[in-house]
């Protein structure tokens, strides 16, 4: 058996989370997986024989067949898998896909900020990302509202191309005011998950997603964003995996600029023009 498709047989047993998936995937060096590969693992009894059932689970074969014909399905040891996130703390184990899987080898640019940004991210992004599209930079965010739809738009709007990464399955929408943004990036994009496709978006769901938006990146640009906020759990985590951080220094008076000026004063490279 292939060893992306003992992984999913293993993602779709109940009860085993990623750290459990984790423990076996470390363990596995091989192509192919048989039943003597699982009971040479280093495991505990319980997880071994959790291994055996996935493996000899024939439901699985069906449910399978269902998610391969809704998306394609990567995991750590495909050569499709792109290299920057094998590096990080916990990658993710198998990647749900719809689009172009190809955008994941070029570079990636992560672009992120405020739901509740205002109109100055969007005079910035108009400007940044034609000359990313230029340089032929893929920009990639996570098709929340605010700043994270206007980077899906403005590269769609100047023909660029785009990588959604989203906390849920593929088959929800969220939000929903972005199901047609998600249905055109699914056309002429890519949309990833770390979630089977029928699993609906949960808060503790987006702080996962985060660590892919920051892996997949050479660079991770803040425009708007509070002090407290999801766009800085991004660039701390693309930081803490040697990424380039850009922030977009704004006014003081505006809440919405702390975040991007607290990470100028911590370092970050600040965007003072747009050809950078």
């Amino acid at each position: 058996m292939r060893i992306t498709n003992f992984l999913l047989r293993l993602k779709l047993q109940k009860n085993i989370g990623y750290v459990k998936m984790l423990r076996v995937a470390s363990q596995l060096n091989e192509e192919d997986i048989s039943i003597q590969t699982i009971r040479n693992l280093d495991l505990t009894n319980s997880l071994i024989k959790t291994c055996i059932n996935a493996y000899n689970d024939m439901r699985a074969d069906k449910m399978i067949k269902r998610v391969e014909k809704q998306c394609q399905i990567i995991s750590f040891f495909d050569s499709e898998y792109p290299e920057n996130l094998r590096q990080i703390y916990q990658p993710p184990l198998i990647l749900f896909l719809q689009g172009n899987v190809q955008l994941l080898q070029k570079n990636i640019v992560t672009i992120v900020g405020s739901r509740q940004a205002t109109s100055y991210s969007s005079i910035v992004l108009n400007k940044i990302v034609p000359n990313l599209i230029k340089n032929n930079y893929v920009i990639a965010s996570g098709l929340a509202k605010g700043v994270d739809v206007m980077a899906h738009k403005t590269t769609l709007k100047y023909h660029g191309q785009t990588i959604a990464v989203v906390g849920n399955g593929l088959n929800h929408f969220y939000p929903m005011t972005n199901c047609h943004v998600q249905e055109q990036i699914a056309q002429k994009g890519l949309i990833v998950s770390e979630y089977l496709p029928d699993t609906p978006p949960k808060p503790f769901r987006f702080p996962q997603r985060n660590r892919i938006l920051a892996g997949i990146a050479e660079s991770v640009i803040v425009t708007e964003a509070k002090q407290k906020s999801g766009s800085l759990i991004t660039a701390n985590l693309a930081l803490q995996e040697n990424r380039n951080i850009y922030a977009v220094p704004g006014p003081i008076t505006s809440e919405l600029s702390q975040g991007p000026n607290k990470l100028i004063q911590a370092g970050a490279y600040p965007i003072t023009d747009f050809d950078f």
